[in-house]
C-alpha cells in the first residue's frame, strides 16, 4: 500500500571512491518502492559515522583501494550509492506483505542487515553500504529491520543511537560484560566510545575511559568512573592484570599494552581500529593468559531490540555535538574527522 509519495527526493550520492568531492547532491533521485517485505522510511535524521568515510575513502580495501573489495562486506562496491546508517525517520509506506498498520510509525533502522532486496542474505550486509542507506530524504529497508521506538526524544536525537549503541551493546554482549567486570574502553569519546561508557554502567561495570585530557570531564559526567589520557602508558597508570574486559576502538600502536592489562582469562572485543589495523600480538600472552578475543561487527540477534529497550526505558542519553543540514554533509564529515567533539554529529535530513 503507498500513500502520496513523490517520485523524486533529495538526496547525497557517493559516486566514486576519494575526497569529499566524491558526495554529490542531488534533487532528482528516483523514490525508492518497497517490495512486499519492505517499508518506505521517510528520513528525518541522519548520523555521521567512521564507516561512510571509511568506505568514501576505500579504507576496507585490501587490495590498493580498488572497488572490488571496498565494501563493508568486502564485495565489489556499486556506484551510485546513498550512505548513512544511522536514521530515524517514519514509516510513509509498506509492501504487500507488511501490515498498514505500521504507516505512521517513527523508527529507528537496524544497521546490520540480514535481508534486502526482498531476500534474505546469506551474509550480513550494512546499511549505506551494500545498499543504499538514510542520506536521502527517503529508504527502503526489510520490515524486520525497521523499529518502532516510542520516546519523547526528538528523531536528531535518535539519530544519534543505532549504528553507535548498537556497535557499543554488541561489544558488550559478545564480552559478557557483568557488573563483577572492570572494563576499559579505548576512544571512549567518540560516538562508540561514550555509548559504550553509558551501557556498560547500566549493566553496573566500572568503566575505566580512555580520551585526551580535554574530555576528561564530559565522560566523567557520562558516568565513567576513572578517565585517562590516550598518551598515558596505561600499564603503568593501572597495572599489569587490573582489567577484566578491554572494548577497543582504536588498535593502533599502543595496541599490546591491552593485553598487558587484562587478567588471566579476561575479554577483549574489538570494532574499529582508527589508530592502525596493523598491531603487534605476542601470540603467548594469549594463550598463556587464556584470552578470549571477539571481532564485533554482526550484530547478535538481540541486541537492536536491547537498545531499543534501553532508549524508551531512559537508561541511555543521546550525546549530539553538533547538527547540520544534509546538504553541508562535507563540513560534517570534516568536523567529524577532527575528533574534538564527544558523541555523534547528526544530519538534518527532512522535516517531520
Amino acid at each position: 500500500m503507498m500513500t502520496t509519495i513523490p517520485k523524486t527526493m533529495m538526496g547525497i550520492q557517493l559516486i566514486g571512491h576519494g575526497g569529499p568531492e566524491m558526495l554529490q547532491y542531488r534533487d532528482d533521485i528516483p523514490v525508492p518502492t518497497p517490495n512486499p517485505n519492505e517499508v518506505l522510511i521517510r528520513v528525518s535524521a541522519a548520523g555521521v559515522n567512521n564507516t561512510d568515510i571509511n568506505t568514501r575513502t576505500a579504507w576496507y580495501s585490501k587490495n590498493d583501494g580498488s572497488s572490488s573489495d571496498a565494501s563493508w562486506s568486502g564485495n565489489t562496491f556499486v556506484f551510485p550509492r546513498i550512505q548513512g546508517a544511522d536514521v530515524c525517520g517514519t514509516i510513509v509506506a509498506v509492501g504487500d506483505n507488511v501490515s498498514t498498520k505500521r504507516i505512521g510509525e517513527r523508527v529507528l533502522i537496524e544497521p546490520c542487515l540480514s535481508e534486502a532486496n526482498g531476500q534474505p542474505l546469506n551474509s550480513p550486509w550494512y546499511y549505506g553500504s551494500e545498499c543504499d542507506g538514510g542520506f536521502a530524504q527517503y529508504t527502503v529497508v526489510a520490515d524486520k529491520h525497521a523499529y518502532a521506538v516510542n520516546s519523547p526524544l526528538s528523531d536528531i536525537e535518535l539519530a544519534s543511537f543505532p549504528c553507535s549503541y548498537s556497535t557499543a551493546e554488541n561489544m558488550l554482549t559478545r564480552a559478557n560484560v557483568t557488573s563483577l567486570d572492570k572494563v576499559l574502553i579505548s576512544g571512549a569519546s567518540g560516538g562508540v566510545g561514550s555509548a559504550a561508557i553509558q551501557l556498560a554502567k547500566s549493566r553496573g561495570a566500572y568503566v575505566i575511559a580512555i580520551t585526551s585530557p580535554s574530555k576528561n570531564q564530559q565522560l566523567l559526567e557520562l558516568g565513567a568512573d576513572q578517565v585517562i589520557s590516550r598518551d598515558t602508558d596505561s600499564v603503568e597508570a593501572l597495572g599489569e592484570n587490573s582489567v577484566d574486559v578491554v572494548i577497543d576502538l582504536v588498535a593502533g600502536k599502543q595496541w599490546p599494552q591491552f593485553l598487558r592489562l587484562l587478567r588471566p582469562g579476561g575479554r577483549y572485543a574489538v570494532s574499529g581500529a582508527i589508530g592502525g589495523a596493523l598491531v603487534e600480538l605476542d601470540v603467548r600472552t594469549l594463550y598463556l593468559k587464556d584470552l578470549s578475543f571477539f571481532g564485533c561487527t554482526v550484530l547478535e540477534p538481540e541486541v537492536f531490540q536491547n537498545l531499543v529497550n534501553c532508549i524508551e526505558q531512559g537508561k541511555i542519553t543521546p550525546i549530539v555535538a553538533q547538527t547540520f543540514q544534509l546538504k553541508e554533509i562535507n563540513k560534517a564529515q570534516d568536523i567529524f574527522l577532527k575528533k574534538n567533539h564527544v558523541g555523534k554529529i547528526v544530519l538534518k535530513v527532512s522535516e517531520q
